[in-house]
């Protein structure tokens, strides 16, 4: 850890509230969620925010994740919550419920705190969640990537702002040294909970803090100021390539994407890295695509070759002078039943939510093959569009007992005054996120 000759000052509100100001704008009244484990950080990055948030005339939630997998931990969540409720801060508990996985359980547990979190704050209409990463958890991050061979995207670390479908995590103190947050706690006569698995040598992280590896003073100096010039150039590498998809792709909210050739001729890394965006958005799988494939993909697309191409659960088609980009039938998810009042994400890729005040349950998959052949009975009633007839089988579709009753992309609904489900294209993977932002 960082170390100093002289007692470390405590991070004032001033500080907090402009690097918060750096990254976001807020609303008149900003109610924020913020992550808090009962640790030094967590605990001073509730209280910093707190105080900022009631000068704005807003509020702050605490949000604790039960993960469940120490004894102690009802009792330091109990403690917890009396330290905050002294503070009169608001304070929930999210329980992590179900089997554990024997192995990989930190990967486990992080991925559901962070789903438990976007959860909670997608129910309550809160947009921004802020978590208490701090500078020395940078240095370890970069430490750790670099020890598995990450690139330099990896190795610029951690982003300020990351985004979720219904909300932002941001990290306001990357930039503040541990010692300045153990010192606002020691100022507010405030306690703390130290958690033994931060010592536990099973762990990537406690072992690395254990060897000595992460450095001090200057050397520490000089390792995080290379951590921030590689965010610099990710960031730079970023804004360059969101310039080349503004160029040359356009998503359709119907789930299709439409290319430009030339993206194909791109200069390769950049064409490598905006084919497999294309390809998770439109595909919805959880991982990208192998860098070979991708690169196998591009070469098709580049030559003369007219006949389709396959990759990630997408279809490459050749359109008048463009590419089509289609969910793969065989892949998709089938169809499913909707009640009124539901929602949810269906395929990966659709947000569908049924109103409350529809006549029954219906049934929303993809229209296919047979349902084009159906809906062709119906041609005189489509609106003119501009889907083109080879993405009609990939388009969402609704029915009830009596067949087909919308296909929403196209302007056909059957009886114009029936609730029928609305249809989001919201991808797990978005084409372009948050940008990455170095504080």
């Amino acid at each position: 850890m960082l170390t100093a000759a002289a007692p470390a000052k405590p991070l004032t509100l001033a500080e907090f509230g402009a690097s918060l100001a750096s990254l976001a704008h807020f609303e008149t009244r900003p109610f924020l969620a913020v992550a808090v484990s009962g640790g030094p950080d967590s605990l001073a990055l509730a209280i910093l925010a707190d105080l900022w948030a009631r000068e704005r005339g807003g509020g702050i939630c605490a949000l604790t994740v039960d993960h469940g997998l120490r004894p102690e931990s009802g009792a330091e969540i109990h403690l917890l919550q009396g330290w905050l409720a002294a503070r009169a801060i608001r304070h929930e508990i999210l329980a992590w419920s179900g089997d554990k996985p024997a192995s990989g359980i930190q990967e486990a547990a992080r991925g559901a705190r962070y789903a438990l979190l976007a959860e909670w704050c997608r129910e309550h209409g809160c947009l921004h969640l802020l978590t208490a990463h701090q500078r020395e958890d940078q240095v370890e991050t970069h430490l750790i990537r670099r020890r598995a061979g990450s690139g330099a995207d990896g190795l610029a670390g951690m982003s300020a702002i990351r985004e979720f479908a219904d909300c932002r995590i941001l990290r306001p103190l990357l930039g503040v040294a541990k010692a300045r947050l153990v010192a606002l706690l020691a100022a507010e006569r405030q306690p703390f909970i130290a958690d033994p698995s931060n010592r536990d040598p099973t762990f990537e992280r406690s072992r690395l803090r254990g060897t000595g590896a992460v450095p001090v003073d200057a050397d520490f100096a000089v390792l995080l100021s290379g951590i921030h010039k590689l965010g610099r150039q990710r960031a730079a590498r970023e804004r360059k390539f969101d310039r080349l998809l503004a160029q040359m792709v356009v998503l359709h909210p119907a789930g299709f994407g439409v290319l430009d050739p030339g993206l194909a001729l791109a200069p390769p890394d950049i064409a490598q890295q905006a084919f497999q965006a294309i390809v998770a958005a439109i595909g919805g799988k959880p991982y990208p695509p192998r860098r070979e494939r991708v690169a196998r993909l591009r070469g098709m697309l580049a030559g003369a070759a007219r006949r389709g191409h396959t990759l990630g659960g997408c279809r490459f088609v050749r359109w008048r002078r463009l590419i089509l980009v289609l969910r793969e039938l065989a892949g998709a998810a089938g169809p499913v039943r909707l009640t009124p009042g539901t929602s949810f994400l269906w395929d990966r890729r659709f947000r569908v939510a049924l109103p409350a005040n529809a006549a029954g349950a219906v049934t929303v998959g993809y229209l296919g093959r047979c349902g084009v052949v159906a809906l062709n009975r119906h041609r005189s009633e489509l609106r003119r569009c501009d889907v083109p007839r080879l993405v009609y089988p990939v388009l969402p579709a609704v029915w009830d007992k009596e067949g087909i009753a919308a296909v929403p992309h196209l302007g056909y609904r059957r009886e114009a005054d029936a609730a029928l489900p609305e249809f989001s294209f919201r991808p797990i993977n978005p084409l372009t996120r948050a940008g990455f932002t170095v504080v």
